[in-house]
């Protein structure tokens, strides 16, 4: 057991995420999760993450969005976060253009029901050259489908659920090498039981009392997914932690004699 002591200021937050090689996935893609939840795991409050977030939370979400070929969230978080397009510094776009990636990236929006608004801000007023794409699955309804046609891409991943791997495999076939994931829970939950997250970005807030919901609802009969801790910093009381995948994911814990 080590003691963590508060070290030397760390004059770019995101300098030490920027570092960080994602170059070699497990599998199709580079997939990180970025969440945020309470002292007690509460991942909102009042049905909101924006509450928990600490202004110093707020301001990495925004820049993390700069490692990322393409942000993915699920369409509850869509709607009750009012998710508008990923909006970058200037400092920030400049750099993605010089490593040949455009200005921003898109948006794709994981949903079972299309029950999506095309005057919605994520996909009015995506660019032109970050629009706004929709994974779902071949058994959504097909009115609500030619709907959502009109004015976001389709991708199908799925027969009757979207499918994380082959929602991963078709970001991949679109040169999305890293994919950011920012929730909500069950899809985050998704992306673990497929052995799909690479890496967890957790900032944990100094607050209790909130919404019954955890950072991650996995599907019943998941198996334990283990993750190293690579990275810690911490600023007005708020926690940032950066995990990657363990190597060997099958260890066990025997904690029989407790």
């Amino acid at each position: 057991m080590h003691v963590l002591e508060i070290g030397a200021d760390v004059p770019d937050p995101l300098a030490p995420y920027l570092e960080v090689d994602r170059s070699s996935p497990r599998h199709e893609c580079w997939v990180a999760g970025h969440m945020v939840a309470g002292l007690d795991g509460t991942a909102a409050v009042g049905g909101r993450v924006g509450a928990l977030s600490t202004r110093p939370d707020q301001a990495l979400f925004r820049s993390m969005r700069q490692i990322a070929d393409v942000v993915l969230v699920g369409a509850e978080t869509v709607r009750r976060e009012g998710y508008g397009p990923v909006r970058l510094s200037e400092d920030a776009q400049a750099r993605r253009r010089e490593l040949g990636k455009p200005a921003t990236p898109p948006v794709a929006v994981v949903s079972r029901s299309l029950n999506l608004d095309g005057a919605a801000s994520v996909f009015a007023d995506a660019p032109e050259h970050a629009p706004t794409v929709v994974i779902t699955c071949a058994g959504a309804d097909p009115g609500r489908r030619a709907e959502v046609e009109e004015f976001a891409e389709v991708i199908l991943a799925g027969d009757e659920r979207v499918e994380p791997e082959k929602a991963m495999r078709a970001l991949s076939g679109r040169g999305h090498g890293v994919v950011l994931c920012e929730g909500g829970p069950t899809w985050l939950g998704e992306l673990v039981a497929a052995d799909r997250l690479d890496e967890l970005l957790l900032s944990i807030s100094p607050m209790m009392g909130g919404d019954p919901l955890p950072v991650s609802v996995t599907p019943p009969g998941t198996g334990i997914a283990r993750f190293d801790l690579k990275g810690v910093m911490a600023e007005d009381g708020t926690i940032f932690l950066r995990y990657e995948a363990a190597a060997d994911r099958a260890e066990t814990d025997d904690r029989s004699d407790r």
